[in-house]
């Protein structure tokens, strides 16, 4: 057994009142950070001094947006907003676009504002799938000149032969100052389409499909159903080509008759003549039938695995898929049943 010498023992101790002030410190750092949330720095309500214009930009993080608004005075503390933002599922749906915000408000208040589209100037929503009779007038109502001539003078970028734009004007909600040209707003709108373009990989299209074949496979895809299924719906556009069976896709008689809202096709609805007719002729129509959004363009590349040739929507949001043709009749009548009972009335 060693005996410890009296300095062993002062240097022993000294150790030990190192170690508990350690603790003291980590417990207080601890409690700090547990308790900072409610301390940051952050306006009362009540005290805004009127409003300002704000930028918001496509693809600004987070923190540079709680940084914006703290430059610009919005906000008390960039920390505040951006605790709360991080917090808030909500927030992911700051749309880019230049708001009237209000100064000197609560990060809770500056975060309703931004999520608030009413605040944002010259906001223009295109909606998903947007054919470009529809963007036309969206366009007009919101006092821009000559849209339909000058969208008439505009032809699409390689590779894409098409001749009209339908298809590329893609859907967003845009935002353009006062004073800015309708040939701005399409410039804009065609730009989307193409960054959105740019994340796929157009060489690893399948065999025999051009990028005009490409654009309308997305745009039926896009019109026939929801993102959830819209993969499984490519699928089944690729196999009815192989097998060279007619699509019989109801959203190309809506883009013939112009109609939004009716899910239901009559048959003299499918004996209009007309190339866009997918039941009376075989293959695909000769141009996109709207405008597609990057995921019915990312499954219209990638389809899912499957031998399916029909799908029918029995419900809202149940949308079945099948190779036989009689388990799809017996699913039509259940839509049938479905619909008479006013299951798609909303």
């Amino acid at each position: 057994m060693i005996e410890r010498t009296p300095l062993r023992k002062r240097n022993d101790f000294l150790l030990f009142i190192v170690i508990i002030l350690a603790m003291g410190l980590i417990t207080f750092t601890l409690r700090e950070i547990a308790n900072r949330p409610s301390v940051l720095p952050d306006f009362q309500s009540g005290v805004s001094e009127g409003s300002i214009t704000l930028v918001i930009e496509s693809g600004e993080s987070g923190s540079e947006i709680a940084k914006k608004l703290e430059e610009a005075g919005v906000i008390k503390s960039a920390e505040t907003f951006f605790r709360l933002a991080v917090s808030d599922p909500r927030s992911s749906r700051i749309a880019p676009g230049t708001y009237r915000i209000d100064t000197k408000i609560p990060a809770s208040k500056a975060l309703e504002q931004l999520l608030d589209l009413d605040r944002i100037i010259g906001l223009i929503s295109v909606r998903d799938g947007a054919r470009l009779d529809e963007v036309v007038a969206i366009l007009e109502a919101n006092g821009f000149k000559d849209v339909a001539k000058i969208l008439t003078s505009r032809k699409p970028a390689k590779p894409f032969t098409l001749k009209s734009l339908e298809g590329f004007l893609y859907p967003a909600r845009y935002s353009f100052e006062p004073g800015a040209s309708t040939d701005e707003v399409i410039d804009a709108m065609t730009r989307r389409f193409t960054e959105a373009l740019g994340e796929l990989d157009l060489q690893r299209l399948p065999q025999g499909i051009s990028p005009d074949e490409f654009l309308v496979i997305a745009s039926i895809v896009e019109a026939e159903g929801t993102p959830d299924v819209f993969a499984k719906i490519s699928r089944v556009i690729y196999n009815r080509l192989e097998r060279k069976m007619a699509l019989q896709m109801d959203s190309t008689i809506h883009y013939i008759k112009r109609e939004r809202g009716n899910i239901a096709v009559s048959l003299a609805g499918t004996k209009i003549k007309s190339p866009y007719n997918t039941y009376q002729r075989q293959g695909l129509p000769p141009g996109p039938i709207g405008s597609p959004t990057s995921a019915a363009m990312r499954a219209a590349l990638d389809p899912e695995s499957g031998d399916w040739l029909y799908f029918i929507t029995v419900a809202p949001k149940e949308t079945r898929f099948t190779n036989s043709y009689d388990e799809f009749l017996a699913w039509k009548e259940l839509y049938r049943k479905n619909y008479r009972a006013g299951l798609f009335d909303d």
